[in-house]
């Protein structure tokens, strides 16, 4: 672990000038380059706050709450959580996860949490969508992860989803697809993934001079009629390329090319959508997908949130989680987080 002396001895500079500009008293006491240079020394080394020296200065464990929909019973959005509690760490926080399916749940969880002192919290949801947030938070330091304000008074970050399905759709451009169906996603209600998902399918076509074709969209549910909707968009169109709303949906289109004697990755190639372990790396040949930035996502978060809370600049760590690079904590609100195209056997080869 780097301590203050190593850095001290790194800047030429005595430990408690590094005290001092680490836990932010140096206002007026240290020199605006000196107090620069440790911070530049300090994370060039990979320094972390030691959360139990300062809990013992204050007499209080610093604590963030981390309140979210249905994302701890989620398999591949429980990296959101992951990403925010490595962050806090870094940062010398502790973090404490609730989760909820109601307004009336999440209530009782955050008054819990608030009896241990937490006065800031991230929120989330299990997938990107707009959300109104409950009124036991609204008077607290906020950001939201895989989520939107529906009054837009927080900070949050979301997937790209356009460029989702921009980078799919030119990925099977590219690997010399000519007709190219989108399976997409229906359920009740506007869902932010699917409609951003095709627009990014519309454009990326526009872009390279191909004419949209509605018959090419084939949005599905799930189980026999799913497939056979699929199978039917095989029948009609012949398409030779597929992008999928997620992985999930791409095993209808491998099971179809199965039944037609078509060969994924060779006589059709098909791009998913979440990077799920289990099915990507289930399907033979596996499959082609963009992971959704989950870790990287709860790591904006925890680092934007605790920003607030020390009204500091935080310039967040990179490490070998982070498929993506982590955006500026003072960009654009909501935040777009790109999403990397995972290359695997799905996609026939240019």
């Amino acid at each position: 672990m780097v301590t203050m002396k190593q850095i001290a001895e790194r800047t030429g500079v005595s430990v408690s000038t590094v005290s001092l500009v680490l836990n932010h008293r140096d206002e007026g006491r240290v020199k605006a380059d000196i107090a620069r240079k440790v911070r530049a020394t300090a994370q060039e080394l990979g320094y972390q706050p030691n959360a139990l020296a300062r809990s013992l200065r204050t007499n209080k464990i610093p604590i963030i709450g981390f309140v979210s929909e249905e994302v701890a019973t989620t398999p591949y959005a429980g990296g959101i959580i992951q990403g925010a509690q490595d962050a806090a760490r870094e940062l010398g926080y502790l973090l404490i996860t609730v989760s909820g399916d109601d307004a009336a749940t999440v209530e009782q969880e955050v008054l819990a949490l608030k009896r241990y002192g937490i006065d800031a919290f991230i929120y989330s949801a299990m997938s990107n969508r707009v959300v109104t947030i409950p009124q036991c938070l609204a008077d607290y330091p906020l950001v939201l992860a895989d989520a939107t304000d529906r009054d837009n008074r927080f900070p949050a970050i979301e997937p790209d989803e356009f460029r989702i399905g921009y980078d799919a759709t030119t990925r099977l451009i590219e690997a010399g697809c000519a007709n190219i169906a989108y399976v997409g996603c229906t359920t009740p209600g506007p869902i932010i993934a699917q409609r951003g998902r095709l627009e990014g399918y519309r454009a990326a076509l526009d872009d390279h001079g191909r004419e949209f074709n509605e018959a090419l969209v084939c949005n599905v549910d799930g189980n026999e009629e799913a497939l056979r909707a699929v199978e039917h968009l095989f029948a009609e169109q012949h398409p030779d390329g597929f992008f999928c709303f997620n992985d999930s949906r791409a095993w209808y289109v491998y099971e179809c090319a199965a039944r037609q004697g078509l060969i994924v990755g060779k006589d059709i190639s098909v791009v998913g959508v979440d990077n799920h372990r289990v099915i990507a790396e289930t399907f033979a040949p596996q499959l082609t997908t963009i992971a959704l930035p989950h870790y990287e996502m709860g790591y904006w978060a925890a680092d934007k949130l605790i920003s607030i809370v020390e009204h500091r600049d935080i310039a967040p760590m990179p490490n070998p989680l982070m498929l993506a690079p982590i955006p500026p904590l003072d960009g654009e609100e909501p935040v777009k987080m790109h999403c990397v195209l995972i290359e695997k056997e799905s996609v026939r080869p240019q």
